[in-house]
C-alpha cells in the first residue's frame, strides 16, 4: 500500500533545524525543476503543476484552487505531493500539500532572510493573518533566537489577536498591531519603521507596505503574490531595495511586486541581484551596507517541495521503524 503522510505526519517529520539543512542543500546543488504550470479548469478554478526530480527521486505538487469548493465542504486552495522513484517511476509516498507547502515556503524565506538581513534582528513584523502567518512566526523564531518580539498585523484586528495569542500560547513573543478602526495603516506604518524584518503573507492587490516607511537596514520578504496583478509593497518599496528572488524565471514572469515596477520603468533587470541558490553558494552578495533595504521574493519553487518531501519520508520511515511499526 502507498504510503500517505497527513497534515500532522508531515508537520512532525519536518523539524526546523533538519529542514532548514534540507532546503540549504537542494537550494546550493538544485534539481531540475520546470517552471510550474497553470491549467485553466474552469473561468475560476485552475490546476497548478509543480514538478522536480533528481537522481533517485521525482516530486510533483498538484495544487488546485476552485473558489466555490468551499460550499462542498472543501478549501479553495487544496494541494497534494506525490513522491516518485527516478529509477523506476513507481510511486514511494502521498504527502498533505499544504502541511508541505506552508511549512518549506517559511523556512525558505527564513534562509533568505540569515543570509540578507543584518546580524541579530529583534524585531519580527507578519504582515498577514491567513493560514501561512503563524507559520513564518515559527520558522523565523526557529533561526533567529534574537528575536524579541514578534508583531502580528492584519486588516482584522480580530484575526490579528486570535494568531497572536495562539503564538504566545507556544512560547512565541507575539502581539497584534492594534490600531484605530478607521486608520489601520498607521498603526502597520509604525510597526513596519519599528521591525528589523517585515514578512509579508497577504493576498493584496494593491500595496499594503510602502517605500517611504521602511528604515535603513530593514529586511522585507514578499511571499504573499503569485500573480503579475498582486502587489504587497509599491514602486518605491523595489526601487530602494537590493533584491533576491527564489527563481527568477517564475518571479519575473509572476510576481506582481517585480513585474509592475519593471514595466512601469521605476526598476531595470539589474535591481534584481539573482536567485537564493546563488546567494547561499556565495556568488553573489545581497547585502553590501548594513544600512541597505533588501528584499526576497518567494513565488514558491519546487525544489523546496521535493526536498521537504524526501526530508519528510525519510524521517517518517526512520521513526516508524524505530517504534517497530509499519
Amino acid at each position: 500500500m502507498l504510503p500517505q503522510l497527513s497534515a500532522e505526519q508531515v508537520h512532525a517529520a519536518l523539524p526546523w533545524p533538519a529542514l532548514f539543512e534540507a532546503l540549504t542543500a537542494a537550494f546550493t546543488v538544485p534539481p531540475v525543476a520546470p517552471v510550474r504550470t497553470a491549467h485553466a479548469m474552469s473561468a475560476a478554478d485552475t490546476l497548478l503543476l509543480m514538478p522536480a526530480w533528481n537522481a533517485t527521486a521525482i516530486g510533483i505538487k498538484l495544487v488546485t484552487v476552485i473558489p466555490t469548493a468551499i460550499a462542498h465542504g472543501g478549501h479553495t486552495v487544496d494541494a497534494s505531493y506525490l513522491l516518485m522513484d527516478r529509477q523506476t517511476g513507481a510511486p514511494r509516498a502521498l504527502l498533505d500539500g499544504e502541511a508541505l507547502t506552508v511549512r518549506r515556503t517559511a523556512a525558505t524565506s527564513a534562509l533568505a532572510a540569515r543570509a540578507m538581513a543584518n546580524a541579530n534582528p529583534t524585531t519580527l513584523l507578519v504582515v498577514g493573518t491567513g493560514r501561512l502567518a503563524p507559520w513564518m512566526a515559527r520558522a523565523y523564531c526557529a533561526l533567529f533566537p534574537s528575536l524579541q518580539r514578534v508583531l502580528i498585523w492584519g486588516r482584522d484586528p480580530l484575526l490579528a489577536t486570535r494568531v497572536a495569542g495562539a503564538l504566545l500560547a507556544e512560547g512565541i513573543p507575539a502581539s497584534p498591531v492594534l490600531g484605530e478602526p478607521f486608520s489601520p495603516g498607521e498603526a502597520l506604518r509604525g510597526a513596519v519603521q519599528s521591525a528589523d524584518i517585515v514578512s509579508c503573507v497577504t493576498t493584496a492587490s494593491t500595496p499594503v507596505v510602502f517605500g517611504d516607511w521602511l528604515q535603513e537596514g530593514v529586511h522585507v520578504d514578499l511571499v504573499g503574490g503569485f500573480t503579475p496583478g498582486m502587489r504587497e509593497v509599491d514602486n518605491e518599496a523595489a526601487a530602494r531595495s537590493r533584491i533576491v528572488v527564489d527563481s527568477l524565471d517564475s518571479a519575473l514572469k509572476e510576481a506582481g511586486d517585480l513585474v509592475q515596477p519593471l514595466a512601469d520603468g521605476v526598476i531595470t533587470r539589474e535591481a534584481v541581484v539573482g536567485e537564493l541558490g546563488a546567494l547561499l553558494r556565495g556568488e553573489i552578495m545581497a547585502r553590501q551596507d548594513p544600512r541597505d533595504i533588501t528584499l526576497f521574493k518567494s513565488v514558491g519553487h519546487a525544489l523546496e517541495d521535493l526536498a521537504g518531501a524526501l526530508l519528510a519520508l525519510s524521517i517518517h520511515d526512520t521513526s516508524h521503524a524505530s517504534s517497530g511499526t509499519s
